[in-house]
């Protein structure tokens, strides 16, 4: 599975995740940092990579374009360093491997995982 993260997510956690054999790029190592929603959704279908991001945004994008894809994991825990937002993931990615292969939003909360399946209803 192969990671988008956005901006305002620690750019050292893209060399955390690699480290750990999971495909991660930031958007502002790419040259994106100050993209658009939409190109970021975009260069994350183009690339199969799943969008990992703070941004509400994004699931409301998704629905106003009945977009199937890109998959995209919203995290809802704020004050999460590096190590820890890695360790996250990695237990997402391993708890919701499927959904996310198969188009869907994953939200992350503190003591819960909600899963929807793309395209969202607006």
């Amino acid at each position: 599975m192969k990671l988008l993260l956005d901006q305002g997510l620690p750019r050292i956690s893209v060399e955390l995740l690699r480290a750990s054999g999971i495909d991660a790029v930031h958007v502002g190592d790419i040259g994106d940092a100050t993209a658009e929603d939409a190109t970021i959704l975009r260069l994350a279908r183009d690339e199969r990579r799943v969008v990992v991001t703070f941004d509400a945004d994004f699931r409301e994008l998704l629905a106003l374009l009945c977009a199937a894809a890109p998959s995209f994991i919203r995290i809802r825990i704020e004050g999460l360093r590096a190590a820890a937002l890695v360790s996250l993931l990695q237990t997402v990615m391993t708890q919701c491997r499927s959904d996310l292969n198969q188009d869907a939003v994953v939200i992350v909360q503190e003591r819960r995982l909600r899963v929807c399946r793309l395209p969202l209803l607006p």
